[in-house]
């Protein structure tokens, strides 16, 4: 399914820098609101209009009710001057040149004409956007002063922009540079792969630490390899591969009762079986004996306790800092109050990649 509809702008709701979150009048009479992102429409005004891509709201599905802005009818030429020869939405009418780290026209480029590795790089690797901001208090509630990059695949939403949770943590300084591989786009350096971005983390940026984690928006099919989750495994393997250490966060929840995701999902059990190639550390949080016992049959019928290393720590206290970050964690539109081990494994994960730094 494909839904393109014109619209009328009626009100600017808010301007993140990044997008224009509208509201829009179709021809129906419908009111709905609408995302235009800068970079590829340009800006927008009340009284234009607009031609909307409403494919989403169409099938029903969890992004929030929004249609998303394909052009400005009102000012159909648009040009933006920038950098750079490598293309994101490849082959699609959005197509768009980027200035990536490795390209000759980058200030890095020197850098990966070079044999480098990531030297004991630690890399905190999340398979939902949802542990970016509890891994990201786990490091600042050990060490104040670790600098941390996130780097965004293209598993989930694209723009990076969109994602109001990396922007507050990049506005509070607990995200000091982001990265956007693939044809994620949008981050404060963009990079072709997801080795390139490690690399880029580690010598370009002054960073201590990265978090590597999908934008909003997991696609998921319910089978055992329709995923986007699946990348959590061959991002580790990256990481091994340039040895660095890679710290998976596992998706833990008691709150979704689907078998395949109780106790730990389905999701990071394919992962660590039949994906990650090589020893990863998974960090669990301290759980009760009962979810402890639920946990542990599952990672004993799959034989992975002897395959990757299992370490344990305290997430609880790094997620008071929400409270002072005004940040309000959610996962699958449940709470921490419904999923408290979620985001405590999340927490778990960063407290330990910040042990590493340390060491």
């Amino acid at each position: 399914m494909l839904v393109f509809e014109p619209g009328e702008v009626m009100e600017i709701v808010q301007d993140t820098g990044g997008y224009v979150e509208a509201i829009v009048n179709y021809p129906n009479g419908e009111f709905n609101k609408a995302i235009g992102y800068k970079l590829l429409v340009g800006g927008i005004k009340p009284g234009v209009m607009v031609l909307c891509n409403r494919t989403a709201v169409s099938l029903g599905l969890g992004t929030g009710g929004i249609d998303f802005i394909l052009a400005n009818l009102a000012e159909p030429s648009f040009y933006r001057q920038a950098k750079g020869h490598i293309m994101k939405l490849r082959y699609t009418p959005l197509q768009f040149g980027v200035n990536t780290v490795e390209e000759q026209g980058s200030a890095f480029h020197h850098v990966f004409n070079e044999e480098m590795s990531l030297l004991g790089f630690p890399v905190v690797v999340g398979s939902l956007h949802s542990m970016l901001a509890p891994a990201v208090m786990g490091i600042y509630s050990s060490n104040r002063k670790l600098k941390c990059a996130y780097i965004m695949s293209d598993g989930g939403c694209l723009p990076l922009c969109f994602s109001k949770t990396a922007a507050k943590l990049k506005a509070s300084g607990l995200i000091a540079a982001t990265i956007t591989y693939g044809h994620a786009f949008g981050g404060d350096y963009e990079a072709v792969n997801i080795f390139s971005a490690l690399l880029a983390a580690k010598y370009c940026l002054d960073v201590d630490l990265a978090i590597v984690a999908m934008g909003p928006g997991i696609v998921g099919t319910g089978t055992l390899w329709g995923h986007t989750g699946i990348e959590q495994g061959e991002i580790a393997n990256a990481v091994t591969a340039l040895a660095g250490i890679p710290v998976i966060v596992p998706r833990l929840t008691f709150g979704d009762h689907r078998d395949r995701h109780y106790g730990i999902s389905h999701h990071t059990l394919t992962v660590l079986e039949r994906v990650c190639n090589a020893q990863a550390t998974v960090v669990l949080p301290i759980l009760s004996d009962e979810k402890h016992q639920v946990v542990m049959a599952k990672l004993n019928d799959k034989k992975l306790l002897d395959k990757h290393n299992f370490v344990t720590r305290d997430g609880k206290p790094a997620l008071n800092l929400a409270e002072e970050l005004q940040l309000h964690l959610t996962t699958m539109g449940r709470g921490i109050d419904q999923e408290n081990q979620y985001f405590e494994a999340a927490a778990a994960a960063g407290i330990f990649a910040a042990e590493l730094v340390n060491l």
